[in-house]
């Protein structure tokens, strides 16, 4: 999720219900040089625990290094190790998913700031393997059980495959069979009967979104009230988007100091577009948002907004899923 989310965004997430977050992963070595950006990469609030940050790098030592000066700094919940980023500017480096070419050394790694971290959880996140020749998951688990890593982060792809494609939760829900350590599933969840389907069927502990919650925070809240009541709960309204959607606006420039003098927060529109995600009315919408100037201008958009739409609004509050096709019209 690296460039796709911020402190203030996981706030959101967790007010719409996420249990457990993760920071953007950082390099081991960028902490050690204290470059500033590093620290406010995997700042966080308290109202944001059980939060964990994620390193990632190629090197055993500056990986120990690292964690423990985060350990000293940020004192997170749990230090989570990336072991599954298929970015080619990580797999050059011979980090991230490039290590599951060198399971041995991957565990050894693993091992290794465990016992540098007594006190701190340390998890890991890992893919099926580099590729389809390769597949390296099943093996690697009980090892990393065995290394004293805490839970477990599967995606269910390899680096190859990258993002393309279906997720294979058949091996993550094997290796969940074969280990006792929690494991996490990752991989195409894009609404709650997915996670509801998961949770019946398999000993997975939980499920871990990416993609599925950029622009979407609400899909946190659908999921738990589908566990809870088992059934789909309806979307949003409108008025609750509009809610969350100034409330993150409020949140994103009390923390920001790009304003200018004039107070413009004409440098927020492209995040308050991602928020328009499967809206209604999201093509004219997000021409009014590119025209955004201040926080003031934001209410009175909402407002025109749900009135121009309380129709299809209610109407789509009565369907099973914000999936099902929308109401003819409503998205331009």
């Amino acid at each position: 999720m690296a460039g796709f989310t911020d402190i203030v965004y996981r706030e959101l997430c967790k007010q719409e219900g996420a249990d457990v977050l993760v920071t953007e992963f950082v390099m081991s070595d960028s902490v050690l040089m204290g470059h500033p950006m590093v620290w406010e990469t995997i700042d966080f609030t308290e109202t944001q625990r059980p939060m964990g940050i994620q390193i990632f790098g190629y090197d055993t030592n500056s990986m120990v290094d690292a964690a423990k000066r985060i350990v000293q700094h940020s004192r997170p919940d749990f230090i989570d190790l990336n072991f599954g980023c298929p970015s080619d500017k990580v797999t050059c480096q011979m980090a991230g998913a490039s290590l599951l070419k060198t399971p041995d050394a991957l565990v050894r790694m693993a091992e290794t700031i465990v016992k540098a971290l007594p006190d701190t959880p340390v998890t890991a996140k890992i893919r099926l393997g580099w590729d389809a020749d390769s597949i390296v998951a099943h093996a690697i688990a009980p090892q990393l059980q065995d290394a004293g890593i805490q839970a477990l982060t599967i995606h269910g792809r390899t680096k190859v495959q990258g993002y393309s494609g279906e997720a294979d939760w058949d091996s993550i829900f094997e290796i969940a069979e074969n280990v006792t350590m929690p494991i996490v599933g990752n991989g195409n969840i894009r609404n709650s009967s997915q996670v509801y389907d998961i949770m019946q069927k398999s000993k997975v502990s939980g499920v871990m979104i990416g993609r599925g919650a950029m622009g979407y925070p609400w899909i946190f809240r659908e999921i738990k009230e589908h566990l809870k009541m088992g059934k789909v709960p309806p979307p949003p309204t409108l008025q609750q988007r509009w809610d969350t959607i100034i409330r993150y606006a409020n949140l994103l420039a009390s923390r920001e100091t790009r304003q200018n003098d004039t107070g413009s927060i004409a440098w927020m529109r492209t995040k308050l577009i991602k928020l328009t995600k499967d809206m209604l009315g999201c093509k004219k919408l997000r021409l009014e948002l590119q025209q955004v100037e201040k926080l003031e201008d934001l209410p009175p958009i909402a407002e025109r907004h749900i009135q121009r739409y309380a129709n299809a609004d209610a109407a789509i509050q009565k369907r099973t899923s914000r999936f099902d096709p929308p109401p003819e019209s409503t998205s331009s």
